[in-house]
Formats: C-alpha cells, sequence, structure tokens
C-alpha cells in the first residue's frame, strides 16, 4: 500500500468508520496480546470472546520447524478474525535482533557487532533480509532494532545495542529500520524507550536517573532518527523507571517527548508486563487497575504478551472520564491504522507451510549475514603474526568456543532461546520457566567458582541439528587450511575457575607452531549463560581460568593468538601483555567461523571498529568517550596521581579503535563553512601499505564556546573507505549546523555563535588532524528540525 495523501486520507476514514462500529468490548480487544507459549495461561476461545489486538509468535521458538510455525500462525488468525465481531485480524509479533527468532531463520550477529561494521549499508540489508522473513511468516511487527545506548559493560544486555554512541547507533539504527519496513507489510519496533541501559549498578530493569538534558540529548537521540529518518512505525518501553516514573507509566515520555516533541505517530507496545509491573515492582497505585490506567494515558497502545492489566471489567470503570475516552480512541485508532498501512486485513496470513521453508535463508540473506559477520571482526592486537600462513604448519586450538558452534550465537537468537528446554532456569522478564524432563531436577550443577549452570551436553548436539550446515571454528579451519594439523583441547569453561583441564591444552601447544585460544562468556538465555538478559555481572574481564591459562601458556614461547567471543568487548590483562593478537569476534551467527578464519588467514581483511569504550576493570564505569568536559580522563584538576590510585583513567581500547593489516595516512585536511552556514570537513586517506584495506574514517566535533558543560568530543559521523595498496581517496563529511545544536538553560536546541573545532582520525583516542570553523550568529531549532548525522562523500582525486 503505497503513502500517498489520498491513501492516508483513506485510511484514516476506514479507521474512523471501524472504530464506531466497534463496542467497547472491541475496541479493549484491539489493546491486548494473546500468547500461546507452553508457559502461557492464556485461552484463546476463553478469554478473547471478542479477539485480540496482537499476538506474541513465542510459540515458534518452541518448534524446529519453520513450517509448523506458519501453520500455528495461519491457526490463531484464522480463530481470532471468527472471534472478533467485525473479523479484524491480529498483528503478530517475533524478535528480530539477530535475524527472525524461529527455526530455519537467516541469523545475524548480535547489535554490538553489527555496530562495530560501522556499515549503514550492510545492516540496510541485513534488515531487508528480515522484513522479508518476517513477513513471510506472518508476522507484521519485528522486534528491534534495540538502540538503547550503553555505557556499562557490566550490563548483560549489552550485546544487543549498538555500543555508546548516539550517532553511529543512530545512523545503525535507522538503516535497519529502513530495510525491515522496505516491504511496506512489517514494522519495526524499536526498543527500549528510553535510557534503559543507565540502570543503577548495571542491573537489568533498576531505575536509571538520568537528567532531562541528557536523556534528550544523548539517549533519545537514536529514536529521533530511527522515527525523522527511517520512518518508525512502533516503539516498546523499557522496563526502567526515570526520575521516580515508570517508563512505562509515564505520560511525560511517551507522549510529551515521543509523541508531541519527536513527532512519533505509531504505535507503542508494552514490553512483557510491563503494565502490570506498573502496580507489582514500583507499587505504584492502590490496584492493577490503576497501573491500566495510568500506562493507557501515558500512551501505551498495547499489553504484551497477554492480557492482564487491559481487561475490558478493570477499564470499564473510567468510561466517561473525558481523558481517558480519549487515550482509548486514540490507541484503537493507531491499532487499526498499523493493521490497514501493513495491508493485515488483505494478507493477514503466512505464506503456505511448504513455501515459507523455501522462502528462509535465502543466498542474499545468507550472503548479508556473512558481509556483517567478516566487517564486525575487530583486530585488536597484532605483532606480525597475523594473517597466519596456510602452509604447513601444526596449530593449538583451546577453549570451549573453538569447538562449538552454539558459541556463535549471542543473545534473542533462537538459538539461545531453546537451553530453556535443556533444564535452564529462564532470565528473561516477563518469560516463565518451562518444566523440562531432559534434566531432572537436582542434577544441575555450576561451574567451579562461578553460579552459572554446567550446560547439558544435548544443548551443542541440538544446535548441529538445527545448523547441520554449520562448521566450528575447529571444523573450518580443518576444513580451510586442510595442509594444517589441527591439536585441539578444551582447555577450560567460558566462566569459573576451573584449571583441571589445563595440561593437556598446554602440552597441544608444546606440540605446536601456534596457538589460537578462543576466550570469552556464554551470551544467551537462561542460567547456564553468563552474559544475557537479566545476567548481569560485577567482573567485566576474562573469567580467572582463562586469564590463568593465558599466562601459563605464555611460558610455552609459542605465538598465542586470542579470538575473543561474547556480548562484552575482551578486556584481559593477560591478553593485553602476552597475546600476539587478539581479534574481537563478538557473536557472529551462521557465518562466524567462515568469518574468522577467512580474517585470521588473510583471504579478508579485518575492517570492524570498537563500538564501545572497553575499560580495564568495573571500577572504572561507566566510561565512554564522549564525556563532559573537565570529567574522565580529561578531568584536567591536577593531584597526586594521573588517574586512579590503582588504574589508568583511560580505557584499555578507545571508541573506534582497530587495526588493520596495512598502515593508512592522513593528509590534506580541510574544515570550512560556506555562505549557508553548512560545515565542510574534508582530508585525504592513503593506503600506506602493500595490502588492501578499509579504513573507516570518523569525523568528531567540540563546542568550544557553549553556555552549558558539553561532551571533550563527539562522533559526527563516519565513512568507510576501502583502498587499494597506495590508493588514495577523498574523503568529505557535510555537518549542518543543526547538528552541532545542545540544550541550553531554558532546554531550548541552541546553536552559538563561536569557534567549533573538527577533528578527522582512526578513532577517539587517535585523532589525526583537528581545525576550527566559526559560527557567525546563533540559531534555535525545533525537537525535529536537526540533521542527527554528518554525511560522507568519497571520491578518488584526479591524477596530477
Amino acid at each position: 500500500m503505497s503513502n500517498s495523501a489520498n491513501d492516508s486520507a483513506t485510511i484514516k476514514q476506514r479507521v474512523d468508520q471501524l472504530f464506531n462500529d466497534l463496542s467497547f468490548e472491541e475496541k479493549v480487544a484491539q489493546l491486548v496480546g494473546y500468547n500461546q507459549a507452553a508457559w502461557s495461561n492464556d485461552d484463546l476461545e476463553h478469554d478473547f470472546p471478542s479477539g485480540a489486538g496482537q499476538v506474541s509468535l513465542l510459540v515458534g521458538e518452541e518448534m524446529q520447524h519453520i513450517e509448523d510455525v506458519a501453520r500455528v500462525q495461519r491457526q490463531i488468525q484464522k480463530k481470532i478474525i471468527a472471534l472478533s465481531p467485525h473479523h479484524i485480524p491480529a498483528l503478530f509479533h517475533v524478535e528480530t535482533l539477530t535475524g527472525v527468532k524461529l527455526p530455519g531463520a537467516t541469523s545475524f550477529p548480535t547489535g554490538i557487532a553489527q555496530a562495530a561494521t560501522f556499515d549503514p549499508e550492510a545492516a540496510e540489508q541485513m534488515g531487508e533480509a528480515i522484513g522479508r522473513e518476517t513477513k513471510e511468516v506472518g508476522a507484521t511487527l519485528a522486534f528491534s532494532p534495540v538502540l538503547d545506548i550503553s555505557r556499562d559493560a557490566r550490563f548483560g544486555r549489552q550485546g544487543e545495542t549498538f555500543g555508546e554512541d548516539p550517532t553511529l547507533a543512530s545512523e545503525m539504527g535507522t538503516a535497519v529500520v529502513t530495510g525491515i519496513q522496505k516491504n511496506g507489510r512489517t514494522a519495526a519496533v524499536a526498543k527500549h524507550f528510553l535510557g534503559y541501559q543507565a540502570a543503577e549498578s548495571g542491573i537489568h530493569a533498576a531505575v536509571a536517573n538520568i537528567p532531562e538534558r541528557l536523556l534528550h540529548e544523548v539517549y533519545a537521540k537514536p529514536f529521533q532518527a530511527a522515527i525523522s529518518l527511517g520512518h518508525l512505525k512502533g516503539v516498546m518501553p523499557c522496563y526502567s523507571a526515570i526520575n521516580g516514573e515508570p517508563v512505562t507509566g509515564s505520560r511525560h515520555l511517551l507522549t510529551d517527548l515521543l509523541r508531541n516533541q519527536m513527532g512519533f505517530n505509531g504505535i507503542t507496545a508494552s514490553d512483557y508486563s510491563g503494565i502490570s509491573e506498573i502496580f507489582t515492582r514500583y507499587h505504584l497505585g492502590a490496584q492493577l487497575a490503576d497501573a491500566a490506567h495510568r500506562a493507557l494515558l501515558a500512551g501505551v497502545d498495547q499489553e504484551l504478551p497477554s492480557m492482564n492489566a487491559y481487561r475490558p471489567e478493570v477499564l470499564k470503570q473510567y468510561v466517561g472520564q473525558k481523558d481517558f475516552d480519549d487515550a482509548l480512541a486514540a490507541a484503537v485508532k493507531r491499532v487499526l491504522t498499523l493493521k490497514f498501512e501493513l495491508g493485515v486485513f488483505d494478507h493477514p496470513f503466512a505464506e503456505a507451510p511448504t513455501e515459507v521453508t523455501h522462502s528462509f535463508s535465502q543466498p542474499a540473506a545468507i550472503a548479508a549475514s556473512r558481509r556483517v559477520a567478516t566487517e564486525s571482526l575487530v583486530l585488536l592486537k597484532n605483532k606480525g603474526i597475523l594473517p597466519l600462513s596456510k602452509n604447513k604448519q601444526s596449530i593449538a586450538l583451546v577453549g570451549w568456543h573453538a569447538d562449538a558452534i552454539r558459541t556463535m550465537f549471542g543473545g534473542y537468537t533462537y538459538m539461545s532461546t531453546i537451553e530453556k528446554h535443556f533444564g535452564v532456569k529462564n532470565t528473561m522478564a516477563g518469560v516463565e520457566d518451562v518444566k523440562s524432563e531432559l534434566t531432572p531436577a537436582g542434577s544441575k550443577k555450576h561451574y567451579p567458582g562461578s553460579n552459572v549452570d554446567v550446560e547439558n551436553p544435548d544443548v551443542e548436539a541440538f544446535a548441529r541439528s538445527q545448523q547441520p550446515q554449520m562448521k566450528s571454528l575447529r571444523q573450518q579451519i580443518e576444513a580451510a587450511v586442510p595442509s594444517a594439523t589441527v591439536n585441539y583441547a578444551y582447555g577450560f569453561p567460558y566462566v569459573g575457575d576451573d584449571e583441571s583441564h589445563f595440561d593437556k591444552a598446554l602440552d597441544a601447544i608444546r606440540q605446536s607452531d601456534v596457538a589460537i585460544i578462543t576466550v570469552g562468556g556464554k551470551y544467551g538465555t537462561g542460567s547456564s549463560a553468563s552474559q544475557g538478559e537479566g545476567i548481569d555481572a560485577t567482573n567485566i574481564n576474562l573469567p580467572k581460568c582463562q586469564e590463568d591459562f593465558i599466562e601459563a601458556a605464555a611460558r610455552l614461547n609459542k605465538p598465542l593468538v586470542i579470538v575473543h567471543f561474547g556480548g562484552r568487548p575482551i578486556s584481559s590483562d593477560a591478553a593485553d601483555r602476552y597475546a600476539d593478537a587478539i581479534l574481537e569476534a563478538w557473536n557472529p551467527a551462521e557465518c562466524g567461523s567462515e568469518a574468522i578464519v577467512s580474517v585470521l588467514f588473510g583471504d579478508c581483511e579485518p575492517t570492524g571498529r570498537m563500538p564501545a569504550t572497553t575499560a580495564y576493570t568495573a571500577g572504572q564505569l561507566p566510561l565512554y568517550y564522549n564525556h563532559p568536559n573537565g570529567s574522565s580522563y580529561h578531568q584536567a584538576t591536577g593531584g597526586a596521581f594521573d588517574g586512579y590510585v590503582d588504574c589508568p583513567h583511560e580505557p584499555r581500547y578507545y571508541f573506534g579503535a582497530g587495526l588493520a593489516y596495512t598502515t593508512f595516512a592522513y593528509g590534506a585536511f580541510k574544515a570550512t563553512a560556506d555562505s549557508a552556514g553548512t560545515i565542510h570537513v574534508a582530508c585525504s586517506v592513503t593506503n600506506s601499505g602493500s595490502r588492501e584495506g578499509t579504513e573507516t574514517v570518523q569525523l568528531y566535533g567540540q563546542n568550544r564556546h557553549a553556555s552549558m558543560v558539553q561532551p571533550n568530543i563527539e562522533l559526527l559521523g563516519f565513512s568507510r573507505v576501502p583502498l587499494m595498496a597506495h590508493e588514495t581517496k577523498q574523503v568529505e563529511f557535510t555537518v549542518e549546523p543543526s547538528q552541532l545544536a545542545y540544550l541550553n538553560s531554558e532546554m531550548k536546541w541552541t546553536l552559538d555563535q563561536g569557534e567549533y573545532q573538527f577533528s578527522i582520525g582512526h578513532s577517539a583516542g587517535e585523532l589525526k588532524f583537528s581545525g576550527t570553523v566559526a559560527i557567525r550568529q546563533s540559531q534555535f531549532f525545533g525537537e525535529t528540525d536537526r540533521s542527527l548525522f554528518a554525511q560522507a562523500t568519497v571520491t578518488t582525486p584526479a591524477a596530477d
């Protein structure tokens, strides 16, 4: 359906007419979700006599074949249409952070890995593949991207985000939204609005006390970009309370800010049980009805995953109150409008089960996954050992991660979700535990030195049955480098202090020419994971067993290559001290082993860059590059020590950092403003090495004469620049004056007269050139009038 004015007018007419024909019960039915998952108590025929507005496809995660999911979607939809007196079909939602979280779907790297590509084009291709597969299975709402800004690696869900920077998250998030919604029948639902990962102490769903200015300038920016540039159709509020008010019940945030100031006109769907938690967790109101009333007036259009607070008998008591009647009408009309816009009335069903199988994991989608996986790998250290030779040699390969395909998948993947059926305790909010007969009660053990359950060995077997084409890192090396002898040893687990397997692994290194040591945690869902939703930590470093093993291996004087997996960046004293190379691999999904081996052995170049500042220890957190002047490692007040007594103020790895197999030189820097006030910052970049490579050129800005304390630097834009050996290209960034605006003391977006500094470089910690541009007059801007990231143009200079 097109988006012309006539179509919009027609949709409004249809919505108004249908709304006027609905009974109160039918209206409320559009505001509630139905959930058929095994742990749900929902009874469709009994509990939803007037139909349902939305359906959770969590039931699909309990299946092993996508055709079964399609069959169930069609069955549920038919029942809902029949129950609805006006035959209104339901929206169906599915998690899509790493691809459609259902069996047989194409899987993609985690959010933080996607961000490490610094490649919006790849993100849009990924989004397009996700949107198409979402549509094929009959889902209309794709729950992604995650637009949270993450400044605290203790938070177990850091791996879902695009990292710490609002400009990077804005450009990547907008690209994903654009891709998902490109087919016209799928809506992206961005989450978690707002400031969720700023929760106190790095604890999931804790309160987040964020000043109003910071909410607008940093945490709202990616959502604003997705709304203004990506035409985002859905938003999910977070579980947190901000400044004393649960977001799910905050009219200030969900209506005044999100709708009135930011211009959002789509639907707002609650996080699972989020409305009920206003009463049950935050203890606001005297009864659950108060939470329902508060959420509806705040602007929450639908309650998920099941009907609890938004019951007709609960809401009916408020009928006749103007504010309630207005809020109810607005919510129902927004839901109906989206259904018409997405064509749900005309196309309510999944494709035929026999067709869906052929529609999933198409070559283009797999190619998109491979691209993101390869571009996400970040080379953090290299003393000349990489790329490895493919000549005959012996390679020691150590670690749990090296021979498990499960490690390639992080949180919010089908692979992580299925573990709840193998006896682990659920850690996801709003989802109850599933009773399993696969692991008898009382038989679970913890890894020594941890509280994490030992992984059920059947998990890996099931993962391989679901991805029969996949190879573990060990299998991929053996296949790609047949001349090599691979000496594999388990060595150590992904958590704790167990050293009982060290000897065999150290023997493997003694017998080998080079060692590849795989380290990191297990990022996923449930009590056998060490990172993920509801799995926060006070220690952001490698577990003791891995740190100790690296030190023991170093004493053998063999070249050591460290490959790190997980949802937070590697932070390891031993790796920094002893490793000859460190490769950050995140969780690269179904093409992960292929991507890692291609970079380790030089078939592909490492091009990833760090989307988050990496601390030495959790004691430095929160740590982020765009901290205010006069703080963090720009404190600049002097003292007895340059940093902490026991640690530097500076990070282990800077935002934007990443090495290549070649070198780059910058030159011809220029920063100017044209007559319209638009700023142009240009430089040349040359591949000064002997191999092809890709440099990610980063533009940073600094307001040097603001009326409020400003960040020491801020990312304004970036561009991936592929270069052949000795090739030079010209990069020019265009910065609109509105992008430099900040909130003054009166909370107005303002641009001051004065000098602004612009810097271009390789990372936030490695700036190559800086220059100033004079802004000749002050200006004011509206919330939606601002440019949100700089545009880059890359050209090849003409020959002399």
